[in-house]
């Protein structure tokens, strides 16, 4: 009613049923108590929805039905990851969906039936990424490297990049929550590469959580030193960070620019890093030509006056190692 326009809400009052007398006491007071077993039994009721569902996953016939019904629900039902890490067969039918559409990757011949399909599958691995009892188990069974054959395709058309961004989340999704673990794993992988690619050719919100994704493994100390560790690996992400920087120039978008701006400031965090900076970080991020669109946020603002101000003080000797050169091995 409150959304009618006040015409209609009239109207519609008018027409209303009396309303009824108020509840006695001992009414309201049984239907207070019988509150816990009402909520309870729906509970029990969504619980065997999703076991239902979670059943039908293996069954080829059913399957597609149920990854688009579980995908679509699983923010209500809870502890959905244990029920489907644990039950018998589900993940295998998960990535029996993955590898099935391998063959469309090269050439690019997915269709957007297909693309949606396998993207149900994985918003459900996403799922099972995110539950703290069943993250570390998701990682020892090498479940995200079924997923860099998407990460590594290149067709920009809407099927390809519905794939990678889903792919992306997969991956996000265990980078949020802190832990060197997860970040070591990850480090054994080629993750940094396919999302440096990414960064370089993937729409504004594949670009955004890639580089979500890549700031998080510099955030963690394991990840920074392995980045700064050679200088391929250093001017590989930075070159990547500068590309960016001038394309946001010409079409702006606040979100990826803060990543970026983090992504910078923890690489000046690195002493040998922030020197080699000096180098090559981008003038638009030193002359103000971004300033306009960092007027609201003061967090990004905050971030940026302390990259450069550690790069000023790297340029002035403050660095305790060779800087450029040092990295560069010379």
């Amino acid at each position: 009613m409150a959304n009618l326009p006040p015409s209609l809400s009239i109207g519609a009052a008018s027409f209303a049923a009396p309303s009824p007398p108020p509840p006695s006491p001992g009414a309201s007071s049984s239907s207070s108590s019988s509150a816990p077993g009402a909520a309870a039994a729906a509970k029990d009721r969504k619980m065997a929805s999703a076991e239902q569902l979670v059943l039908d996953l293996c069954d080829p016939e059913l399957r597609e039905n149920a990854l688009l019904d579980l995908s679509k629900k699983r923010e209500i039902f809870q502890d959905l990851a244990p029920l489907l890490w644990h039950s018998y067969g589900t993940i295998a039918a998960l990535l029996q969906e993955i590898v099935s559409i391998y063959p469309s990757l090269s050439p690019p011949t997915l269709s957007p039936g297909a693309s949606n399909r396998v993207c149900n599958a994985l918003a459900l691995l996403q799922c099972v990424a995110s539950h703290s009892d069943t993250r570390i188990p998701f990682l020892t069974a090498h479940i995200p490297l079924y997923l860099y054959p998407f990460l590594n395709t290149t067709s920009k058309t809407r099927p390809f990049e519905y794939l990678r961004l889903t792919s992306l989340g997969v991956i996000g999704a265990l980078v949020k929550v802190d832990d060197s673990e997860v970040i070591g794993f990850l480090l054994q992988t080629e993750i940094i590469p396919l999302c440096l690619r990414t960064m370089e050719m993937g729409s504004e919100l594949s670009k955004t959580v890639a580089t979500f994704i890549v700031q998080k493994i510099l955030l963690d100390d394991v990840g920074l030193r392995y980045i700064c560790a050679t200088a391929e690996r250093f001017f590989a992400v930075a070159s990547v960070l500068s590309q960016m920087v001038q394309a946001l120039a010409e079409q702006p978008s606040p979100r990826l620019l803060k990543h970026i701006i983090r992504c910078y400031l923890r690489l000046s965090e690195n002493s040998r890093a922030c020197t080699a900076l000096n180098s090559c970080l981008p003038t638009a991020l030193k002359d103000g030509t971004l300033n306009n669109f960092l007027q609201d946020d003061h967090v990004t603002r905050r971030w940026l006056q302390q990259l450069l101000h550690n790069m000023t003080m790297a340029g002035m000797g403050g660095a305790p190692h060779g800087g450029l050169d040092h990295i560069m091995g010379m």
